[in-house]
């Protein structure tokens, strides 16, 4: 198969730079047509690869695509999952190339949405292309589900899934949107956190006053929010907010020992980020904190004059973003509730409050022993020459969680970026040797099922 995918590589390629050229951006409506191009070229290349009742399908956001191969009688179901969307390019002056004329160099491809998640996903239709080719058929049952609203958190998916639960049907969910731990240390992720995200506004009087005339004696909405915002948190780092922990695992022995093996050079990353130190909850460490606690971060905070100079003004309303990353049996809409009751107790005096949310995803956490997880572990090993490691991650992909529980089916979370790859960043790009190794390994697992 190594040479057969050789021989078809720049092919591929070639099809892959038509793919990255359109920019399925799912947050911005004004490229709802290219989204609707996006889904349409997902559906072409399944077709191509020689999938069976390929359907557009629309919902009430943008298209879910859907394809099948069931013609191996008595051998497992996998469902492909993966996403034809993409981040928004900005900041485009950052861009060494334009993010929508991708351009391969030292080799990797340079565009948006080449990691994250297209030149994965392509991965996966090239592998059946292939099988189909070589064989006629393909050693398993395939489904595909492919969506363009994972960039905006899936909204319409969650639905989809649940009403078409029968049609989705399968012994595991693969999905290719992680990354290995680094460079030739493939990784199988085995948890995600959960999600939550929301915007909290201030206001104090009807309009900014003059500070000369009002300073001193009325409430200023900059100093309210920072006051709310510090309350979140006490000085050790931990989160203030009472109940925000009800329902976090305590951390066993064999866990630590499982984050533990994932490798971490905590200097070199300080030096890397420019900091003097690391910060976060006591008692535990950066992989442990980044990857199996909760967490409330504050993302960004608007209040008061913005421009150059000074403006000496007491600001009227002021405003911040939160987000948290969640982890066990946290519920997103309960720990929300918990943080708009923290901060309703701690808004300041002669300040009216509001708060809305944005996201909420619920974390999940697969069984690393799962002999679909464990064959994908032999395949990254028969390919690389290196067993796949175990991860925690601490992002969220929210689907994940509602195809585990819809399904009642173990998600394969085999990914193929490296982290450096800058995903949702410029200069965004997948490195070469992983997409064709990429397809070789989804040959080797789904022939080993």
């Amino acid at each position: 198969m190594k040479q057969t995918i050789a021989l078809h590589k720049e092919t591929f390629l070639e099809e892959l730079q038509e793919f990255l050229k359109i920019p399925s951006i799912s947050a911005d409506p004004s490229h709802k047509q290219d989204v609707q191009k996006g889904a349409h070229f997902v559906a072409d290349a399944l077709t191509k690869a020689g999938m069976e009742n390929v359907d557009v399908i629309e919902t009430e956001g943008h298209p879910v695509v859907y394809a099948d191969w069931l013609h191996a009688e008595g051998k497992p179901t996998v469902l492909v999952y993966g996403h034809y969307d993409v981040q928004p390019a900005d900041p485009l002056e950052l861009w060494e190339t334009p993010p929508f004329e991708p351009v391969i160099r030292d080799e990797k491809i340079f565009a948006r949405g080449a990691t994250d998640d297209k030149g994965q996903l392509f991965i996966h239709i090239k592998a059946m292309e292939l099988l189909m080719k070589e064989h006629g058929k393909l050693p398993v049952n395939v489904k595909f589900c492919i969506e363009g609203e994972e960039e905006i958190a899936s909204p319409n998916l969650d639905p989809f899934i649940n009403e078409q639960a029968e049609r989705l049907s399968c012994d595991a969910v693969l999905i290719s949107d992680t990354s290995f731990i680094e460079k030739g240390v493939p990784a199988i992720c085995t948890s995600l956190r959960g999600a939550l995200a929301m915007e909290v506004n201030v206001k104090t009087a009807n309009t900014d006053l003059h500070s000369g005339v009002y300073g001193g004696g009325v409430p200023n909405a900059v100093h309210s929010l920072v006051r709310l915002l510090d309350s979140l948190h006490d000085e050790a780092g931990t989160i203030s907010v009472e109940g925000f922990y009800d329902g976090v695992p305590e951390l066993t022995d064999a866990l630590r020992k499982e984050v533990a093996e994932i490798p971490s050079d905590e200097e070199a990353m300080k030096k890397e980020l420019g900091l003097s130190a690391l910060f976060g909850e006591e008692g535990f460490s950066f992989k442990e904190r980044t990857g199996i606690r909760p967490t409330l971060e504050i993302n960004g905070i608007t209040g008061g004059y913005q421009g150059d100079g000074i403006k000496t003004i007491v600001p009227s309303e002021a405003s911040g973003k939160i987000s948290c990353r969640l982890v066990g049996d946290q519920d997103p809409q309960h720990i929300y509730e918990l943080i708009e009751k923290h901060l309703e107790a701690h808004c300041p005096v002669g300040t009216t409050l509001s708060v809305k949310q944005f996201i909420q995803a619920k974390p999940v956490a697969l069984d690393s022993r799962n002999p679909m997880i464990q064959k994908a572990a032999d395949a990254y090993e028969s390919v690389y020459g290196t067993r796949a490691l175990f991860p925690k991650e601490g992002g969220s992909i929210p689907i994940v969680e509602v195809f585990a529980r819809v399904l009642d089916a173990p998600v394969v979370l085999m990914g193929f970026g490296l982290p450096s790859e800058n995903l949702h960043a410029p200069n965004e790009h997948f490195h070469l040797e992983n997409f064709t190794k990429g397809i070789e390994t989804v040959v080797e697992y789904l022939e080993s099922l």
